[in-house]
This record gives structure tokens, sequence and C-alpha cells, in this order.
């Protein structure tokens, strides 16, 4: 059926007519994008022109005027109709309104959102000028039916009045804007954005449309009006998708989105999203900076044409460096500047503009990107040095790489950054995309400069450190081969570039190894020292471990892992430097031990005691010394004294999970009791933080502890129901638990490494199937991010010692299959 016949099926049949003629539309696979928008404007028009027609008989003055994005035409499949039905105050008001429910209850019959009103042209104006919003709508007034020229009419004052109120309404609509994006956070790094209402989404291309309306500023139209359509797609195929009117792409919903779109995965569609956010975003910063400069331009300009009897003044031109000079809060270029002959010019023009923290000019960055020639292999010292100025400027690095990135100065310099540009990180601890995550963690490492020997070598680390997230396998390993590539490009020679090697490979060794790791066991730090190799790469992986960390989001780093980062770092520093870690030795009990054991075999029943932790923060910045701030919570130390009985492990870590706990590291023992008492103690030194609120009392957990090891208190029961009263996505489907053996990490003892989604009750679950296959737990490192837990349990068999290969796989196995059910 073509438009033709649908707009008149709508006519003939009224409501029911419209709405079947509507639902044709929507399933046409053929049309979709602006054809269909454009289309089912077309048919709305129509229908409301056949209410309004039958319902004005021969009302004179009247007019039905769609605004907003109805006005525009740009209407999805789920879009709300903004209706203004205007009348010049000459028609009795009742005919008014009965006109107004003829058209209004219609639209509501059959479920569709309707913004509305009923106003006189000065109604409207004065409104208009009370409330932003609504002036914003008016703006994109089109006329629908009755008297157009009063729809015209309207239109004409509106735009006159927005011209000539711009000076003050501009400023307001900036405010509107920032505080819509300090609400809804910044669209092209969301995992879940707000189409409409997030920074760079379709709220600000419409404010830019409204800039470009005032004649004062115009935003940079090269791929706006693309961005504009990829972002109203997406929203179009998210409404048919959902059936509902809702501009927040759900996780749940991303795969189907994607396939109405015909995109290959979620994924693509992010990075298509983001990238359209990126160029409104971009847009809307130059446009925003523009109208400031124009509206300081007037307020100064009348001051200055008196002082200088009227003559208009040059503008001032600072050097900042050699063919790059600030001008009107901008960086530009000199008018001697020859990008075509001076391919280190982008480079020392965004090193300047950092160092000075003013924004590159727009013009300047298209000249330098229409002109510039390509860096000679491998580049001039000059242009490496600049490029480490710019990363090493701290955070007004960020927006100066940005506006390189907007014009694809970025991807000319490093061809790598295509793979890594706009994409997705799909986990709840990331808070950026790849490509801004290595910019934050340059931003972060330029904070740390003062403490390594090779800043240079810090911060390009910082920006390729997860280069290898772009192609598949460990990104860890392909971004080696990428550093090694880039490194040697740059022009760094053979030693720096088998240093920068290091660092992108191992960028996640310290981490790991600190959290998942026995510290005291010498085969984990010879493990370390053997992969950094020396004490210069260690010390710039430190810093880069924290920088990566730091970057990431608040989840990744705390004073936790910091302090066994330190502790780790200490202990292969020394390795290093040849003093070899010997074998451990069983530490004699403290006395405060000895008389936890004494008590628990007196009284036959577990004895606990808290002591909270602290340790002065690690050194993070030059500007206060550590041991000049006040200390920072490690969590608590928890020690329990048991009998020597089955079931002590998975007892403890459900009593633990039950008082909403968490579990960082927990150390078992048997501990044989002084001058000659029969028997052993079971010692556990735990250390423990609270998910929320304060600490429970020893009392309490001492009293579930007793129930739960003598079998009155069902742990897996009450663990159960608080895990199924846990809020969960709907469609989220978590991946499946995978168990491993670390083969080489100990001579002491079988690591059994265990990756699964993080849950209530998680360690419990462990300790049970650990108890079930008869090993003795030594020790446990937990490691949560996110919603991921990566723990790692030091097991030996009942004589102490590491168990056998097949063994140790058996186990995996079986603890694995236990997770899975």
């Amino acid at each position: 059926m073509t438009s033709t016949d649908m707009r008149t099926e709508a006519e003939d049949s009224g409501p029911s007519g419209y709405a079947a003629a509507r639902l044709r539309l929507l399933q046409e696979g053929a049309r979709s994008g602006p054809p269909r928008r454009s289309a089912l404007a077309e048919l709305t028009d129509d229908w409301l022109t056949g209410l309004f027609d039958a319902g004005a008989e021969k009302l004179r003055g009247v007019s039905l005027v769609a605004v907003g994005g109805y006005g525009r035409g740009e209407l999805s499949p789920r879009s709300d109709l903004d209706l203004l039905l205007l009348h010049d105050g000459g028609a009795d008001s009742g005919a008014i309104a009965s006109l107004a429910d003829r058209i209004w209850y219609p639209v509501w019959d059959l479920g569709l959102d309707l913004d509305h009103s009923v106003r006189t042209p000065a109604e409207a104006r004065k409104t208009a000028g009370e409330d932003l919003k609504v002036q914003l709508g008016l703006l994109d007034a089109r006329h629908i039916a009755g008297d157009l020229g009063l729809t015209a009419g309207l239109r004409t004052a509106v735009l006159a009045d927005w011209r000539n109120q711009a000076p003050k309404r501009l400023p307001e609509l900036q405010e509107l804007c920032a505080e819509r994006a300090e609400r809804q956070g910044e669209l092209q790094y969301l995992l879940e954005p707000d189409l409409k209402e997030a920074r760079g989404g379709l709220r600000d291309a419409t404010a830019l449309r409204a800039v470009a309306a005032s004649w004062l500023a115009d935003a940079p139209r090269e791929g706006l009006a693309d961005a504009r359509k990829s972002l109203l797609d997406v929203r179009d195929a998210l409404h048919l998708a959902t059936g509902r009117a809702t501009d927040r792409l759900a996780l749940q919903e991303q795969d189907q989105v994607a396939a109405e779109l015909g995109l290959l995965d979620a994924d693509t569609l992010l990075r298509q999203v983001y990238e359209a956010a990126r160029v409104v975003s971009y847009a809307s910063d130059v446009t925003w900076r523009e109208v400031g400069r124009v509206l300081r331009s007037r307020a100064v300009r009348p001051r200055l044409r008196a002082m200088l009897g009227g003559g208009k003044p040059a503008p001032e031109r600072s050097p900042l460096a050699e063919g790059v000079v600030e001008q009107d809060g901008e960086v530009v270029l000199a008018r001697a500047a020859r990008p075509d002959r001076d391919p280190v010019l982008p480079l020392r023009a965004a090193a300047a503009a950092a160092q000075a923290g003013l924004p590159l000019s727009l013009h300047a960055v298209r000249r330098m990107a229409a002109a510039a020639r390509p860096l000679p292999t491998p580049w001039p010292a000059e242009a490496r040095q600049q490029l480490i100025t710019l990363l090493g400027s701290g955070p007004s690095t960020i927006e100066v790489w940005e506006a390189l990135e907007a014009e694809g100065l970025i991807t000319r310099l490093l061809p790598d950054w295509e793979r890594v540009r706009c994409r997705p990180q799909r986990n709840a601890v990331h808070i950026w995309t790849v490509d801004r995550h290595l910019i934050e963690t340059a931003v972060r490492a330029a904070e740390f400069t003062r403490r390594v020997h090779r800043p240079d070598l810090l911060l390009v680390a910082a920006l390729l450190h997860d280069i290898g997230k772009g192609w598949p396998g460990d990104h860890s390993v392909a971004g080696e081969i990428i550093a090694r590539d880039v490194a040697a490009r740059i022009g760094f020679d053979r030693t720096d570039v088998a240093t920068l090697a290091t660092l992108v490979r191992h960028h996640l060794l310290l981490v790991e190894t600190a959290t998942r790791r026995d510290l005291e066991d010498p085969a984990t730090v010879r493990s370390v020292a053997e992969a950094v190799g020396s004490q210069g790469t260690l010390e710039l992986l430190h810093a880069l471990t924290e920088a990566d960390a730091l970057a990431t989001g608040p989840a990744a780093w705390s004073s936790w892992r910091a302090s066994l980062v330190a502790d780790l770092v200490k202990r292969v520093s020394a390795a290093l430097a040849g003093d070899d870690p010997e074998e451990p030795e069983a530490a004699a009990p403290t006395a405060e031990q000895e008389r936890l054991a004494i008590e628990a075999f007196r009284t036959g029943g577990p004895v606990l005691a808290l002591r909270a932790q602290t340790e002065p923060p690690a050194e993070t910045s030059t500007e206060e010394p550590a041991e000049d701030r006040d200390p920072e919570p490690l969590g608590v130390e928890l020690v329990i004294a048991v009998p020597d009985q089955k079931g002590v492990l998975p007892a403890v870590a459900g009593v633990l999970a039950m008082h909403r706990l968490t579990v960082r590291t927990a150390e078992l023992r048997s501990l044989e009791l002084p001058d000659g008492v029969p028997g052993s103690v079971l010692l556990l030194d735990w250390r423990v933080a609270a998910e929320y609120g304060s600490l429970p009392q020893a009392a309490r957990l001492r009293a579930d502890l007793v129930r739960a090891l003598d079998g009155s208190l069902d742990i897996a029961g009450r663990l159960a129901e608080r895990d199924a009263a846990y809020p969960r996505r709907r469609g989220i489907v978590a991946p499946a638990a995978r168990v491993s053996v670390a083969s080489a990490a100990s001579r002491l003892a079988t690591v059994i490494e265990v990756r699964a989604h993080d849950a209530p009750g998680l360690l419990h679950r462990i300790g049970r199937a650990l108890e079930s296959a008869q090993v003795r737990v030594r020790s446990a490192h937990v490691s949560t991010l996110g919603a991921n837990a990566v723990d790692a349990f030091y097991v030996t068999g009942p004589d102490g010692s590491p168990l056998p290969g097949e063994q140790a796989a058996s186990l995996a196995r079986a603890l694995e299959d236990t997770l899975r059910e």
C-alpha cells in the first residue's frame, strides 16, 4: 500500500483507519529512517486535519500547530504528539474548548501520548518568555490545519523574540544543557544510555538548532546531520523492539535493536551510538565557546570603541609555540604557520594548548587536518617530545585530544587507535570506552611522573596499555605486539621499545598477583621478578598499575589494593636486588592467638577477636606527602579459634556472608596447644570489610557461628533466600563459572583459581565443595571487581603436600560443576 493509500484510508475510516494505516507503515521492512519518520508525520497530519476540519465547522481565526519533534516532522514509532491549538481570541471559548475535545480525545483513545495546549499568539509568546522549554518547542512550530496566516504570524514573532532575547536566553539554555548532562551523564560512555537526555544526545542536537536560529553563532555542520539521523534511527528501532515510548537503550534490548538496524551485534550498535554522540558533544563544545566569545565581544566592544575613537580594535595574539598563538581564549595558528610544510605542527599546537589549559580552535584543527603532512618514520625527536608533553599536561589533555580526534588527526598519527575508538567495555567496573580510558590513564599517570625516572615511558605506556582490546584474544598479548610497533615508529630506541612492550604485556600483573596470590610464597615473588626484569621497569609498572586502576573507576582501586600492591613491589624489589626470598617458616603464634586457642579449647567452641586495621595511604602525588595525611582503613582483622573439626571454612564463610561482610583474605592453620595440652585448634585469620553500615558485634558473630557448626543454623537456606531477593536485570544471564589450576604458582600448595559471578554466599559454596573433596585450605585470596569474583585458594592434601596433577585437575572440574549448578 502506498503512502497516498494509507492517508486516504486514515481519512476515510477515522481513528481505527489511522491506527491500521499507522501499524502497516511501522511494519514495512523496506521503509525506515527519515522516510518512515516523514511518512508517519504526514499520515498523522492528514488524520489530525480531518479531526480539525470536522470540529472547526465555521470557526475562523483558529489553527492547529505541531511543535517540538512533531513540528520537525520526526515522529518515531512511539513518539508523543506535541500540539498547540492556536486561536486569535475572536471565537467563543466554548467553541474552542469543544474543538479541542474533538481533537484530543481521539488521540488519547488510540493510546498515544499527547502534550497539548490552547493559546492565543500573545499567550503563546508570553508563556515562551517565561518557559525556555516552551520557547524551544515553538521554534519548530509547523502548520497542520486551519488559519495558515495565524500560524505564520506566530512563527515570525517567536523567531524574532528568540533572536532579540538571545544574549539572555542562550546562557540559560547552556545552563539547562549542563544541568541535564550532570544528571544523565555522557552518552558516548554509558552502557545504558538515554538517547535523548544524556550529553551528546537528541536534546543537545535540538539545542544546537536553537543556537543556529538565534543567528548569534552556528554549530560545526560537518557530520552533525548524520549523527542526529543515526540517534533517531536507533530510537526508532528501540521503540519497535520494546513497544514502548522509551529513550533508554537498556542492556537487555541492545541485541534486538542491533538486529532491527541490521547491525552485527550490540557492541557494533553501541559504537555507532558513541560515534554519533561524540559528534554532537564536540559540536556543542565548539558552539558554546563561540556563543561565549560573541557575547563577551558584544559586552566589551562599546567600551573599546569609545576608547579608540570608534576604531575597530585588532584581536590580541600571544605566542605559545612556533606557529601557535593564543587569541580570544583559544589556540590558533600563527599567520605564518604552514601545516603543509611542518608535519610536527599538529602535535606542537596540541601540546601548547594542553599546557596552557586552552581549547584548540576548530578552524585551526580543520586547517591542520586538511593540510598537514604525515610524520616520517621514525618520528623526529621533536614530535615524540610534543606527544609526551601533551600526555603529561593533566586534565586539559582530554579536551585537546578530543579536538584532534574529531577531525581524524589521532588515527592519522596512531593508526592503531581506530580499533579502540568508541569501543565499549561491557563491565560495571569500567566507566569509559577503551579510548577514553587510555587518555584518562595518561592523565592519572601525569600525577606520578615525579615518582619515576622515565616519565616519558610511563606516559606512553599509559596511552598504549589497552591498545590490544581492539583485537581478538588476550588484549595484553596483542597489545605487546602493537606497543612494539608504535614505540619504534614514534622513535624510541630498542631498549625503550622493550621496556614499553613489557609494561603493556604485564600491566595487570601487579594488581592480579597482589590480590590473588600468597605474597609470603617465594614462588609468587620470583615469578613477578622474572616477568619484570629490572628495578626501573618495576618502578614504572607500579605507577602504571595505580594510574590504570584510578582511571578505570571507583571500584577498581582502594587503600587495601594499594597496600597489597605496595607490599608486592617491596618484595619484588628486594628480589631484584639479590635478596632471594626464602621458604617461609611457620610463624610462632602471637600471645593473643595463643590466648584465643586456649580459650577455644577450654570452652569447646569458637572464640573471636575483631581489630580494625589502618595504614598510611600510598603516595599518589607530590602535593601532600603520605606521612602528612590521615591513615586510611584497610578493613578489619577477624581472628577465630575453633577446636579442629570438619566444616569450619564453609561455616565461617556462610556466617560472614549472612552478616554482609566481604572477605578479602583468609589464612587457615592448625595450631598445637602449648604445654602438652592434647588436641589442636584451627586458627583462622581473616581480613573483612562491611558491605555497608557498621560491623556486627563479635558476640552476634560467635552465636551464629556456634549454631552453624552444630547444624542448627541453615546457612544455605538463609543465603538462598537473600540471593532470591536480589534485583536482577531482565534477560541478563551471568557467564558460567570457570575453575583452573595455576600449576606453577607455588611449590608449597596447589593454587585453585575460581572465576565466577559474585553472589551472596559464593565463598560458602566453595568452602563446602573443598571440604567435600577432603583437601586442606591453607589460605584464600578474594578479589571482586564489579560483578566478577576472582578467588585463589592454596590447598594441600591431608598430609600438607601439594595435590598431584590429576587430583588437582579433578578437584577443579568438580568445583566448576558445583558452581554451575
